[in-house]
């Protein structure tokens, strides 16, 4: 059994550039990625999930702003090969989540 090393997080925030920083943590890699709301469009999210799986990544969570139809688009771009996951929250913080991100 391996032990995870290295993993992902992947965010929104208006107006970031997609960048990807990478945080040791003693034994493990965690990194952060950040994209524009707009990057659901252009298929940078996609293309980063590949990138990172490709050096090693062994998971990718996903921020609320994506939703559950995100974690089946990069499990399938990804051919089911790394987990996938979304943090969520209730509907009782949905406006409160919308008045900071927008």
């Amino acid at each position: 059994m391996k032990n995870l090393n290295k993993w992902a997080f992947f965010y929104f925030s208006p107006e970031q550039n997609t960048v990807i920083n990478k945080n040791e943590l003693g034994s493990c890699t965690f990194i952060t990625v950040g994209f524009d709301p707009k990057a659901k469009e252009d298929g940078s999210v996609i293309e980063v999930a590949k990138k990172l799986k490709a050096e090693g990544v062994q998971m990718i969570e996903l921020c609320g702003g994506f939703g559950p139809s995100w974690v089946t688009k990069i499990c399938e771009a990804l051919s089911y090969e790394i987990p996938v996951g979304t943090v969520s929250y209730g509907p009782e913080f949905r406006q409160q989540l919308l008045n900071i991100m927008i």
